[in-house]
């Protein structure tokens, strides 16, 4: 199934603020997509636009090509699954996924078959006697993921539904819900703040911000092609370092000596693509020099912190680490810079302001 808004807008009768301003975008039928962002940017709100538990203040809303704007949840045929799992805590598991296909007067022989497939599918097949009580959050999960499949729906919609489960259980049960969502091949629209789990599963990503979408793309040209700064910022972990023009007035002179063009507002260093001079290379060749402060070691990962004063910046993915106190230089391929205006908006290289 196919969804598309056409200029949506939402907001609720205490304010005149829309809470979505005027969006516009297609998920294809059979993709998994994620709609990712901070904290009141709407994303929950735009899921239950698709739901049908809320309808648009203006603009349309189509499955494939049938306007379904004033049409419910019911009457849309969708499955969805929240962060609280909302399983009856009274029936078995069994009893759990065969509920919505026993409240659609589907024959008792016919709905069991069914779950049993389901369970199976969720691999949950081992427990369909046990009450949720019994269960861990990740089986829970997949309880609730098996109920939410059993009448067959046109739409899957997940609400931050993995919040409730512990660090390994998120990994383990993200690569479940792919799994699932490519042997059934239903639309899945999955609702995160947690960009790992947005940019690991999907085949495309939402970012909203302000009620708006900052970009809709695939996960890998999210990271490495960021349509503007607020997008650069919130994707990739360590938070991309950000060198602003009033403070590097020198350094922002050679870009726009090098660009043939005026000079950005800004530029964006992610950490993993500086690297370390050495130490027998003019120092003042590399885009910033300081003191290290901080070297912090996970794993075989290695995270240093370098401050020149006014600015701290963090560099990852080193094969040596300096010391803390020592004086170093980080250097950058050019192409791995990215420029924004003054509005926060990418550059294109030899593009000016």
């Amino acid at each position: 199934m196919q969804v598309k808004f056409e200029n949506v807008q939402m907001r609720y009768d205490d304010t005149q603020k829309n809470v979505l301003d005027n969006i516009d975008f297609e998920i294809p039928e059979g993709q998994l997509v994620s709609i990712l962002g901070p904290s009141g940017c709407g994303k929950s709100t735009t899921l239950m636009l698709i739901s049908g538990l809320i309808f648009p203040s203006d603009g349309k809303i189509y499955f494939n090509d049938e306007d379904v704007t004033s049409k419910d949840a019911v009457e849309r045929k969708v499955g969805m699954v929240f962060q609280n799992y909302a399983l009856y805590p009274h029936l078995s598991v069994l009893d759990n996924i065969m509920f919505p296909l026993k409240m659609a007067k589907m024959p008792k022989a016919e709905r069991k078959a069914r779950a049993l497939e389901l369970a199976k599918l969720v691999k949950i097949e081992d427990h369909i006697k046990k009450k949720p009580g019994e269960l861990s959050g990740g089986q829970q999960q997949r309880v609730a993921i098996a109920r939410a499949l059993a009448k067959k729906p046109s739409i899957l919609l997940m609400d931050e539904p993995l919040s409730n489960l512990d660090a390994r259980l998120r990994i383990e049960m993200r690569q479940e819900i792919r799994r699932i969502q490519l042997e059934t091949g239903i639309t899945t629209v999955f609702v995160t703040h947690d960009q790992a789990e947005a940019l690991s599963i999907s085949d495309k990503v939402m970012v909203l911000n302000g009620g708006q979408i900052q970009q809709y793309t695939d996960p890998v040209s999210l990271y490495a092609e960021p349509s503007n700064r607020f997008v650069a910022e919130f994707i990739g972990t360590p938070v991309i370092n950000m060198l602003e023009a009033d403070q590097y007035s020198d350094l922002f002179a050679l870009f726009a000596q090098e660009r043939n063009r005026q000079k950005p507002a800004s530029v964006g260093l992610r950490a993993e693509d500086l690297f370390i001079l050495p130490a027998e290379v003019d120092q003042t060749a590399g885009v910033f020099q300081g003191q290290v402060t901080m070297v912090e070691h996970v794993g075989k990962d290695v995270t240093v912190h370098v401050s020149d004063g006014r600015k701290e910046v963090v560099v990852t993915d080193q094969a040596l680490a300096p010391k803390i106190g020592d004086q170093i230089a980080l250097g950058i391929h050019h192409d791995d810079i990215l420029f924004f205006d003054n509005k926060g908006q990418r550059l294109e290289v030899g593009e000016g302001q």
